[in-house]
């Protein structure tokens, strides 16, 4: 049999219980509005207040809407099949939920490190901030962050349809490659240790270089010689470095967990945080405590009188 027969795929539930599926789908249902207002409201605040037209809340504003991106393309169809009491993805459905999340996934990936590389020319580099990351500079950075998201996610998503599958059941909640590769007739993983091995290898440089950049930025940090400016200089990097380390860390307990025999339902679970966590946490840790994103959206919103 081969993946031409499959018109359709299961996907995983967590429960067949109907009054648990309705439970469920509020539950994602209140984190994706979490997640969808919060990054709206950054998006619009940046977009609207010309005092946020820098560099940093430039590539702020495409990572909230990457963060969108993502849980928009994996919660309405869970919580669609919650309300539905359904379990099925449609063939092409299927196929287009791996390319818009692997583009969104890369993009957040990207941005990351595009990020931390503008945190190390602000600080370290303070005089000829402007001269590098100029307007032209950082639409360039955006446009190949956005380019290069696209083209892995066509390379992968082409490469992952093209096996043959013997099964329809995907043990995870939305359709996900390392779980595709595995309904592979071939019952070979070496396609699943390839992709591993090729993810693992970026983001370990990647992470490596971001923990080089942020050793210079901590080393440049230290010599400034007020109490006011050290703050005001890790004031702007901090909550980048948290986003970082969640994305990264959650991301790779949860795909390292893909590959050890586990219970499904356990995998299941790390990958809604691996997933949904991220995108709705990073609009607080870059909201709560930067004072000019709030006083946008006070603005904004005409509640001024709180600012």
């Amino acid at each position: 049999m081969n993946n031409l027969t499959f018109t359709s795929f299961l996907l995983f539930e967590f429960s067949v219980i109907r009054n648990l599926q309705i439970l469920y789908f509020f539950i994602f249902l209140a984190l994706y509005m979490i997640t969808l207002i919060g990054n709206l409201l950054i998006t619009a605040a940046v977009a609207i207040d010309y005092h946020l037209h820098t560099p940093m809340y430039f590539f702020l504003m495409n990572l909230a809407m990457t963060d969108l991106g993502i849980v928009s393309v994996t919660i309405p169809k869970l919580m669609t099949n919650y309300l539905m009491s359904s379990r099925s993805i449609s063939y092409s459905g299927c196929v287009a939920q791996v390319f818009f999340y692997l583009f969104f996934a890369t993009c957040d990936f990207t941005l990351l490190i595009v990020m931390a590389h503008d945190r190390h020319v602000a600080i370290c580099n303070p005089l000829q901030y402007e001269k590098i990351m100029h307007k032209g500079a950082c639409i360039c950075l955006a446009a190949a962050t956005w380019t290069s998201s696209l083209l892995n996610a066509t390379i992968q998503t082409g490469t992952t349809f093209a096996t043959i599958f013997c099964s329809n059941y995907i043990k995870q909640f939305f359709c996900e490659i390392p779980q595709l590769l595995k309904l592979s007739c071939c019952n070979c993983y070496l396609p699943e240790f390839w992709i591993l091995v090729i993810v693992g290898i970026i983001i370990i440089v990647s992470f490596m270089y971001i923990i080089l950049t942020y050793v210079k930025i901590f080393a440049a940090v230290l010599r400034i010689p007020s109490v006011n400016g050290q703050k005001k200089a890790l004031s702007t990097c901090l909550p980048h470095l948290v986003v970082i380390s969640v994305f990264m860390f959650s991301g790779l307990f949860t795909y390292g967990r893909t590959y050890i025999e586990d219970s499904c339902s356990s995998n299941v679970i790390f990958s809604v945080l691996y997933t949904i966590i991220p995108p709705m946490l990073n609009q607080f840790i870059y909201s709560v405590r930067n004072k000019e994103i709030k006083a946008a959206l006070y603005k904004w919103l005409h509640l001024d009188f709180l600012i």
